[in-house]
């Protein structure tokens, strides 16, 4: 399995505080069957800022480790980039970094409680100049779960999204997980992804939520997922299926 958003590189942001407790997640992360992970440190958030040169680095002193430790993982580049208004510009002079450092796919992170009003602008102009943005964790996004139509229309738009495993295992709660299926169901969805953190309060539940997915969904579908997170890394272009709009009532009714 490969794990598209994971903060693993330590000293950076609220992951691990040291190499050692990096080291331990990423025996984590064997165990559970994953073998590549795009490190994704907070970037342009309110209180963390990693430039491009900052996690290459610490991408390269990861693995360094991981093959001292016979590890069998592989760390690649990337960030989770809090939106704003300059991230075309930053891309173009080599702060901000795209996914696996293939300059095509970029993690694009909202505040939890709205949806920036220039957000479908930014997307439009990251599309033209070439990148594919990705929305992560928007069933976590209180405006989101409230109108998920502003979901529906940037999917419709070109814009792709990643759920949280976690979502799906049920520990951001009942309602986000049930909207969490809702978006798998209306293909407002591409991606999972652990979003872990650490060892314990925020860990990978990666093999967990694709059993989930399979049950809920179809092996078909589990399978789908996870051969987008490998056409990510191998910088292609992924599988989309055609969005639909999830209906009001039936939303609500779910809660």
């Amino acid at each position: 399995m490969i794990d598209l958003h994971c903060h693993i590189l330590p000293g950076l942001d609220d992951g691990p505080k040291t190499i050692d407790e990096s080291i331990e997640m990423a025996k984590l992360a064997v165990e559970e069957g994953i073998t590549q992970i795009v490190a994704t440190p907070h970037h342009k958030h309110p209180t963390y800022s990693n430039e491009a040169s900052l996690v290459r680095e610490g991408v390269m002193e990861l693995n360094k480790r991981l093959k001292q430790e016979n590890l069998d993982l592989k760390i690649l580049p990337g960030q989770e980039v809090r939106l704003y208004g300059e991230v075309v510009e930053d891309l173009a002079n080599g702060t901000t970094i795209t996914l696996a450092d293939h300059e095509m796919y970029l993690f694009i992170e909202f505040p939890s409680n709205h949806v920036p009003r220039y957000a479908a602008q930014l997307f439009y102009q990251l599309q033209i100049q070439g990148y594919m943005p990705i929305i992560v964790h928007p069933e976590r996004n209180s405006k989101l779960l409230e109108d998920p139509d502003k979901l529906y229309d940037f999917v419709q738009n070109g814009v792709l999204t990643q759920v949280t495993s976690s979502s799906l295992t049920g520990h951001f709660g009942k309602k986000i997980k049930q909207f969490s299926n809702q978006l798998i169901e209306a293909n407002l969805t591409h991606f999972v992804a652990s979003d872990a953190h650490n060892t314990d309060s925020r860990p990978f539940r990666l093999r967990e939520s694709y059993a989930v997915i399979a049950q809920t969904h179809g092996e078909e579908k589990a399978l789908h997922f996870q051969e987008n997170a490998q056409l990510i890394v191998e910088n292609k272009h992924v599988l989309v299926e055609p969005p639909e709009q999830i209906k009001r009532k039936k939303l609500l009714g779910i809660f």
